[in-house]
């Protein structure tokens, strides 16, 4: 990546590298990130520590990592994915898990896989042959049904079908939550995300899944770069979730 697509006049300022050293040391519940021998502290001022040993070295991996390929020893938040997923696990989840079991349940009231185009459309019925059975698996695996339709305008799901939804991701992990808080918005889709973070899907599958609108105009009209740069995101967000479930759950 270039130094200039990387650092954007329009994006975050970038900061600066001040350490040497990153490593893990044994906290008091788990295993603490420290830069030259000092804790790390989020944005919130809480201390970044987690419980599993694996997660604690990627993330102090990410930290040494960053900066190391700017001549000016510059980085940006993108740099560190991991650190902004646990970020948000410990600043956000963690105090308010309803919240975010709540936001996380309005995705699949809008859920990308229930919209589709006329049957008698061409991608109607790609839609429906790539779609479909992941909404017959999140009937098969949770027993929520979403009702889908032709066309743009928002349909109603069942209360009973939320609610369930609701229920299921409230026994889910705050690891968990936060890694849907990163996956779900990326692909639009909460049947998506939960097959990704139960393993069922990998990222690159679920992301041409989630894709297909933008893969077929481009199949008619050729590449356009904003799809692209949309998948190439996509693709990262949803790879960086996945990873960060797989290391959490290493304890």
């Amino acid at each position: 990546m270039s130094e200039k697509k990387k650092f954007s006049a329009d994006g975050p300022a970038p900061r600066k590298r001040f350490w040497m050293q990153a490593s893990v040391e044994p906290a008091d519940n788990g295993f603490a990130v420290l830069l030259d021998g000092k804790p790390v502290r989020l944005p919130g001022r809480a201390v970044l520590q987690v419980q599993s040993r694996a997660l604690a070295e990627a993330l102090a991996a990410e930290w040494q990592a960053a900066g190391m390929d700017d001549p000016q020893k510059r980085f940006a938040a993108e740099d560190l994915p991991l650190t902004r997923i646990v970020g948000t696990m410990i600043e956000r989840v963690t105090p308010d898990r309803q919240h975010s079991v709540d936001t996380l349940a309005g995705y699949g009231e809008h859920d990308l896989l229930c919209y589709r185009a006329e049957a008698s459309d061409p991608l109607g019925s790609r839609q429906e042959k790539l779609w479909q059975p992941w909404l017959d698996w999140l009937r098969e695996t949770y027993g929520v049904t979403l009702t889908v339709t032709h066309g743009l305008m928002p349909v109603p799901q069942p209360p009973a079908s939320l609610e369930k939804l609701k229920q299921v991701l409230s026994e889910r992990s705050d690891a968990v939550l936060a890694a849907l808080g990163v996956c779900v918005p990326a692909l639009g889709s909460l049947t998506l995300g939960l097959a990704v973070i139960d393993g069922r899907l990998d990222a690159e599958r679920a992301v041409n899944i989630a894709t297909l609108d933008e893969r077929a105009q481009m199949e008619r009209w050729g590449e356009d770069v904003a799809h692209l740069d949309r998948i190439a995101t996509m693709s990262a967000d949803v790879t960086d979730a996945a990873r960060f479930v797989s290391l959490a759950e290493n304890r």
